[in-house]
């Protein structure tokens, strides 16, 4: 309950219902999944706490790894007698294909055991180690980057609450792109998208936070406020958020 109490004092992610709401709420087991980038990661959380996790930073291995991950992560549970409540995964924007390996596994998962399936967007996932790990001004800003290749990035503008400043955008990064906020607020600028940016931006105000992946041990935080409120996503219809349509490469000649 460490995590829990830290976001609580902080109100971090919690509306003032929310808070009264996990004083409250029985906590739930869940599997968490993040395929969104390059890494590959599978977390078990039970009452708030991560329970078990693994992950691999190499990628992308989406494809080979992910079924390995969540194989072990039911056995870890079906050994302890641990019932699942919900699974838990990355919604996007982020990789074409590493999201939908991730969304096909998960709503496997639910069909195949009667599960509730929760969408995490992964802008917001970015977030949370930042807030956990990190000391930030008040009025601080937080802009988590998906690379989505040359200067152009999956971005949103968040509070320290979470609350969104400025909505989910596939930004070409100039130098103005993000003055509306620089000009006012300290701006911390985060994920695998965001060190290209840095020389682009050049504002005192812009302040870089490396290392920053959305893992699913951290998804736990996010996932159980959505299912104290009950949002849940239809297994049948769910589809990442792409943002943005595939365009499939030209292959390489063979000679």
């Amino acid at each position: 309950m460490q995590i829990y109490a830290f976001l609580l004092e902080k109100q971090y992610f919690c509306t003032l219902n929310f808070i009264i709401t996990l004083k409250f709420l029985a906590m739930s087991c869940i599997l968490n999944i993040d395929t969104s980038t390059d890494a590959c990661s599978v977390a078990v959380s039970q009452d708030g706490v991560c329970i078990y996790h693994d992950e691999d930073l190499s990628g992308p291995n989406h494809s080979e790894r992910l079924g390995t991950f969540v194989d072990e992560a039911m056995s870890f549970t079906d050994n302890h007698a641990i019932p699942f409540d919900a699974v838990a995964v990355s919604s996007g924007p982020g990789s074409y294909t590493g999201l939908r390996i991730g969304v096909s596994m998960a709503k496997g998962i639910c069909y195949g055991r009667n599960l509730r399936l929760v969408g995490i967007p992964t802008l917001e996932l970015l977030c949370v180690p930042v807030l956990l790990g990190k000391e930030l001004q008040d009025d601080a800003l937080l802009c988590p980057m998906v690379d989505a290749r040359r200067m152009e990035v999956y971005a949103a503008i968040y509070d320290r609450a979470l609350r969104p400043v400025r909505t989910v955008c596939a930004d070409i990064v100039e130098a103005d792109t993000y003055k509306e906020w620089l000009d006012q607020h300290p701006v911390y600028f985060f994920g695998n998208g965001a060190a290209k940016c840095m020389e682009t931006i050049n504002h005192p105000n812009a302040h870089l936070i490396e290392n920053i992946k959305p893992l699913a041990r951290y998804m736990f935080p996010l996932a159980e406020k959505r299912m104290a409120l009950e949002q849940y996503e239809d297994v049948a219809y769910f589809t990442p958020y792409y943002l943005k349509d595939y365009v499939a490469k030209r292959p390489k000649p063979m000679l």
